[in-house]
């Protein structure tokens, strides 16, 4: 694992500091202006995703590693490729980008939150006595919130150039993010399709579970239809990069990491499925 440990980290900067690039102030402020869509998704993400992941946990009984990977994905936010996707499906791409936002700004405290209280509550005991909420949420501020304000900065200062070339850093962060599993696959050639067969009816209920719960919750509460696709979407993509530089600062075993890898490949599968039979919903 330890050439995922060193570049997961300078993946995740670089990643959300192309995320920083693809957003301004007016992202946030579009939350004040319109926040009924904004809270529903963020329930559905924030509180819903990690209890319907925790309940799953229970009822199939996972090994304790493969469920705390479960709740390390659940925890994590949504990551550029729900905006991308969201607007493939003609789904609410500025809510998408304002949700994905907020919730990664968020996470560096509802994510060591989530983890080690759901390892906790697992009886997981297998990680430092020096890794504390705290100390998770420093690190994790240095990789998620500074690099998304230090590309919000270059943005304002240098915006026709970023404007012109935003999809060409949507492509950059899309194969950052390969390169982070793809090495996961080769450090564990041996292990990974044992530890896949374990990890991806979870994941694939997880993913498939949320995002159709995440619709009809929407149905019900959000504005119209794009919304609709948008808080499905952000429910079911999550930033996977993010997810595994949490699973190493905490855990040294492998193991924990799968259901991360595990979803990374399912959830762009299922996600297009998803944008198929939405496409010309109503």
């Amino acid at each position: 694992m330890e050439i995922v440990t060193k570049i997961a980290p300078i993946a995740l900067a670089l990643i959300m500091l192309g995320l920083g690039l693809g957003l301004t102030t007016k992202d946030f402020l579009r939350v004040i202006n319109n926040p009924k869509d904004f809270t529903v998704g963020i329930v559905c993400q924030l509180i819903l995703l990690p209890i319907v992941a925790y309940a799953l946990v229970l009822i199939l009984r996972l090994p304790v590693e493969i469920a705390v990977g479960l709740m390390i994905i659940a925890a994590a936010p949504g990551g550029v490729t729900s905006n991308v996707l969201t607007k493939f499906a003609n789904g609410d791409v500025a809510l998408s980008i304002s949700l994905t936002a907020i919730i990664s700004l968020i996470s560096i405290i509802s994510v060591p939150f989530i983890v080690l209280t759901s390892a906790s509550l697992l009886g997981v005991t297998d990680f430092s006595s020096d890794i504390t909420m705290t100390g998770i949420a420093l690190k994790m501020a240095l990789v998620v919130s500074v690099p998304v304000i230090i590309g919000m900065i270059i943005r304002k200062f240098a915006e026709n150039f970023i404007s012109t070339n935003l999809n060409v850093i949507n492509r950059i962060t899309s194969v950052l993010f390969i390169i982070v599993f793809a090495a996961i696959w080769i450090e564990e050639r041996e292990n990974i399709f044992n530890y896949l067969a374990q990890a991806g009816i979870a994941v694939l209920i997880l993913n498939v579970a949320m995002m159709t719960l995440a619709f009809f919750i929407a149905k019900f509460f959000a504005t119209a239809v794009p919304q609709r696709k948008c808080i499905s979407l952000e429910c079911g993509l999550q930033n996977g990069t993010l997810a595994v530089f949490v699973a190493t600062q905490i855990f040294s075993d492998v193991a924990y990491m799968v259901p991360t890898a595990a979803y990374a490949l399912i959830m762009y599968i299922t996600g297009f499925i998803f944008i198929y039979i939405l496409k010309n919903s109503n």
